[in-house]
């Protein structure tokens, strides 16, 4: 699943376009940033993070990289291989 703080209707056309094939939620509020300690101070977007979380609901990686994109699907892969 996908998160961000976009509008739905935002997300919507993210996702025609990429054609994801997975859920996207919308946080505009930011609650859900907050909680993962990706919230920036003002209007500022949020810190761009990948957490893999486990069928035990526990998180078994977070990939933190604004300037690597690729980093992030690689590491996530990683740690899904383990």
């Amino acid at each position: 699943m996908g998160i961000s703080a976009d509008r739905v209707d935002r997300q919507k056309e993210f996702d025609a376009k990429n054609n994801l094939g997975f859920p996207l939620l919308s946080d505009p509020d930011r609650t859900v940033a907050k909680q993962f300690g990706v919230k920036r101070i003002g209007p500022l977007p949020s810190k761009r993070a990948t957490f893999v979380i486990g069928t035990d609901f526990v998180v078994k990686a977070a990939i933190k990289s604004e300037t690597d994109m690729m980093t992030h699907a690689d590491d996530a892969l990683k740690a899904l291989s383990r």
